[in-house]
């Protein structure tokens, strides 16, 4: 018995919480993969048959996933819950181009932890989340990805866009694109050049736009939060209060 929970949506990717209470050791009937993906378990373990042969998945071990390739699957440790990131066909290029990435990977720590930060960024997906994702699927195909950094006069340009809120700014997807380049390869380069993550740069642009209306007075928080492209006013505040130690309300009170 298989069940899905949505956890994650945009045009160019989802994110879904897949748990298995199959409990056979043999194989199921082969089928082909539907997507471009990354699954990472959650916990428990299966195994997997897919291009790079038979293998254990498990919390050192995820898989990629391209559309066509025959999978099968057995569940001889019981259940399983797992993290399944579909991707369109449209990023997976992004990403990739037509290099081969590989069937199974190694997770490491740091994925570990990437994983776990992805399924935290629900409130953002045009930047924090897609961020998130991107990261996470470059750097588990990294030994396959290959390529050089994008350069300084991209990550300059992505500053332009960010700093005149740009149409194109408003999510590191429709950036990359915009700027002719890999959305993991331009996240990786501005946290290179910048020091800080693109998400959070802009970020902090826009907490700078939030105590400038603040400061003007006369504004009301949830107008304020769709105003700069935050999902709610409760966004706002935390993004605020992450940055400044302080929420609006005090702000208010402090600039006024």
């Amino acid at each position: 018995m298989r069940t899905t929970r949505r956890l994650l949506t945009h045009p160019d990717f989802r994110v879904s919480v897949v748990r298995c209470r199959d409990d056979h050791t043999g194989w199921s009937t082969p089928e082909p993969a539907g997507a471009y993906g990354l699954v990472l378990a959650r916990r428990g373990a299966f195994r997997r048959a897919g291009r790079d042969g038979d293998a254990w998945v498990g919390s050192t071990v995820a898989y990629l996933t391209v559309p066509g390739e025959e999978e099968r699957f057995a569940h001889p440790a019981g259940g399983d819950e797992c993290t399944s990131v579909h991707l369109s066909e449209r990023l997976w290029r992004d990403l990739f181009d037509d290099r081969p990435v590989p069937g199974t990977v190694h997770v490491d720590g740091r994925l570990d932890l990437a994983h776990r930060l992805l399924l935290r960024s629900g409130a953002d997906p045009d930047h924090a989340a897609a961020e998130r994702l991107v990261r996470l699927v470059g750097d588990a195909a990294a030994p396959t990805a290959g390529g050089g950094g994008p350069g300084r006069g991209l990550v300059e340009r992505a500053r332009a866009a960010l700093h005149d809120d740009a149409p194109e700014a408003a999510g590191l997807l429709p950036l990359a694109r915009a700027l002719g380049v890999s959305p993991y390869r331009l996240s990786r380069e501005f946290q290179a050049r910048v020091g800080v993550p693109l998400t959070r740069y802009r970020n902090r642009l826009r907490v700078g736009r939030a105590l400038d209306r603040i400061e003007q007075g006369g504004v009301r928080l949830a107008e304020l939060a769709t105003e700069l492209g935050f999902a709610d006013q409760a966004h706002l505040t935390r993004t605020v209060r992450a940055h400044l130690g302080h929420p609006p309300g005090v702000l208010r009170r402090l600039l006024n």
